[in-house]
């Protein structure tokens, strides 16, 4: 079993900045890639970032130039640096994973956490 959990959530004025944060634990043998999606109020769950296990990167158009995606593999975390927030940005953020781990190889999602831009 592999357990995702988020961090680095709240409430900051656009313009502002946040950073998330996801650690992942359990019987890890390798993660091929971390994303980050999000879920705003009536809306379906959206692809934000991603990056491999090579380091590559990939970003939502809306996303491009403001947030960056990182990843510490020996510490199997990733990271997402949000700048220059709007309140369109406001959502909940979850963290996804793709694990070989003891039962083969699947997908995990985080709790979540929330992200709201506002003054």
């Amino acid at each position: 079993q592999v357990q995702l959990v988020e961090s680095g959530g709240g409430l900051v004025q656009p313009g502002g900045s946040l950073r998330l944060s996801c650690a992942a634990s359990g019987s890890i043998f390798s993660i091929y890639a971390m994303r980050w999606y999000r879920q705003a109020p009536g809306k379906q769950r959206e692809l934000v970032a991603g990056i491999r296990s090579g380091g590559s990167t990939d970003y939502a158009d809306s996303v491009k130039g403001r947030f960056t995606i990182s990843r510490d593999v020996a510490k199997n975390t990733v990271s997402l640096q949000m700048n220059s927030l709007q309140p369109e940005d406001t959502a909940v953020y979850y963290c996804n994973a793709a694990v070989l781990d003891g039962t083969g190889f699947g997908g995990y999602w985080g709790q979540g956490t929330q992200v709201t831009v506002s003054y």
